[in-house]
């Protein structure tokens, strides 16, 4: 056919290396830096507090908006990549998100705070955490696609973990202001790569998506959000998912450190035990996402989100640095390892091209569950002088989700523009 790209044309003019694969390591290091700056107020609110005089609830309600607006970044990504494209989106993404920290560095109240640390930052982060990885995966990859949603997956969340010793450490020596510039920079610094190594789609090096055929375009779905909404099925992935915001990003993401400060540990001890969580946070989600492609996504959640409950139920009786190692390397393997079963079960239930617009909305259920999270965790902390009651109740709400899980159809109900080609076999 005329116009029509072969299959087996997958290795563009870069070395034999089928080009999804740079688009992968590009997609991936944006996720890392932009999930990053995500770290900066759980890593600075100690330093926060002392040098401002705000409470630890005033800062907190400042980092759930921003949790909110990253969470609500991707419907809008989603509409601004159809009209600009995806790689214009990325980069306005970064550019803001940069302009938004510096600014953050100069403010002096705590309402321009949550302006521009809080809703600019988070909205602009957004943009690319939750559309991106699932465009990129379901754009460029047939075969191992799991695989590629799990390098998204601890991307995302490893650069929140990692990225936290680094403002921490920033903060410690020169104080919150300066970290913030020096995440303006690290931002900065992605928009050359973006624009030389990011591509689209498969069209644009003349290849086919790895494992598949090259598709015509398909004209937006309008009514994806309406039909979803009506069905139970992605209520109960929203639900479950805003579980798994609610007990990471939000619970021991925001507060792990003033946690352990409680405790008795200093905050650099308490920042690198974070770092090793998403050290092993990246290897936990990686393997996840080989094992989304061979078992049944539920299942997988249900041990994920059981294990997670059992870990966050011991947290607050630990009070030595064996013991905190032990959980940073536990909970660090499963603290996104829902991110793949997650998109996968979204792709089977409303199609593989609506899988990126599907999880924008799931994950802005996430970031409503961290948003109230991290704020109610404050409050806790503010009224009790500690985080025993946050701590045990959240895991006893991952293991509910763990069982909701299991509620979950994996089947599309025809509707939806999905073919058999599109689904996974489950066990």
């Amino acid at each position: 056919m005329k116009g029509r790209i072969s299959q087996t044309n997958q290795e563009p003019a870069s070395g034999g290396i089928f080009y999804g694969w740079i688009v992968v390591a590009v997609a991936a290091l944006v996720l890392v830096v932009t999930s990053g700056t995500r770290a900066a107020p759980g890593a600075l609110l100690l330093d926060m507090e002392r040098d401002t005089g705000w409470s630890t609830s005033q800062l907190s309600f400042a980092a759930a908006i921003g949790l909110v607006a990253y969470g609500f970044g991707g419907p809008i990504a989603g509409a601004l990549a159809r009209r600009i494209g995806m790689k214009n989106m990325v980069m306005l993404s970064i550019a803001v998100t940069a302009l938004s920290f510096y600014l953050a560095s100069r403010i002096d109240d705590i309402w321009t705070l949550t302006l521009w640390f809080g809703l600019t930052s988070g909205l602009a982060a957004g943009l690319v955490a939750s559309f991106l990885g699932a465009a990129v995966a379901n754009t460029w990859f047939v075969e191992r696609r799991g695989l590629v949603t799990g390098v998204f997956g601890a991307s995302q969340s490893a650069g929140q973990l990692v990225f936290v010793r680094f403002f921490a450490g920033v903060g410690a020596g020169a104080g919150w202001r300066q970290a913030l510039v020096w995440g303006a920079v690290a931002s900065a610094a992605l928009l050359p790569i973006v624009w030389l190594f990011f591509r689209n789609a498969p069209a644009d090096v003349g290849v086919a998506p790895l494992g598949g055929e090259p598709e015509p375009a398909t004209p937006p779905d309008r009514d994806l959000v309406r039909r979803a909404f009506r069905r139970p099925e992605f209520w109960l992935l929203a639900s479950t998912f805003l579980v798994c915001g609610a007990t990471s990003n939000g619970l021991v993401g925001q507060h792990f450190i003033a946690h352990a400060a409680d405790h008795g540990f200093d905050e650099i001890t308490a920042a690198n035990w974070l770092a090793i969580m998403g050290v092993f946070n990246f290897i936990g989600t990686v393997g996840s996402g080989i094992l989304t492609d061979r078992y049944d996504p539920r299942r997988l959640l249900m041990i994920y989100y059981g294990f997670r409950g059992v870990s966050l139920m011991m947290l607050p009786f630990i009070h030595d640095s064996l013991s905190i190692g032990a959980f940073a390397v536990l909970f660090g393997l499963d603290y996104i390892a829902t991110v793949p079963p997650t998109i996968m079960l979204g792709a089977k239930l409303f199609g593989r091209h609506n899988a990126g617009v599907v999880y924008a909305w799931v994950f802005g259920a996430h970031q409503i569950g961290a948003a109230v999270a991290a704020w109610a965790a404050g409050l806790v902390r503010d009224e009790t002088g500690s985080y025993s009651w946050a701590f045990t109740s959240a895991g006893a709400i991952a293991i509910a989700a763990g069982f909701a899980a299991l509620l979950i159809s994996d089947r599309s109900n025809g509707s939806d523009r999905s073919d058999s080609n599109d689904l996974v076999n489950v066990s």
